[in-house]
């Protein structure tokens, strides 16, 4: 089974709850959040890493598994992707 699509939100937009509810509405996906200062630097940083290790075929999930631990922001409306 394909696990579900999950959206990382970070930057300041990340706060607003609103803009937060359409991007989960529109990718019907719930969106997470974490409560870390500049964390699309971190999620830059750790992107960099992975692409330095890539060639190793070390997986994304050991690069970020000290990452600070995202939490559930908002979920899609039911019924929006019907819309």
């Amino acid at each position: 089974a394909v696990p579900r699509t999950r959206i990382l939100a970070t930057g300041g937009a990340s706060h607003n709850k609103k803009i937060l509810q359409v991007l989960s509405d529109v990718f019907n996906a719930p969106v997470f959040t974490i409560d870390t200062a500049n964390s699309a630097c971190l999620g830059s940083a750790y992107r960099a890493i992975h692409g330095l290790v890539a060639e190793r075929n070390v997986p994304l999930a050991d690069v970020v598994k000290l990452a600070p631990e995202p939490r559930l922001a908002v979920t899609p409306t039911p019924g929006a992707e019907e819309v």
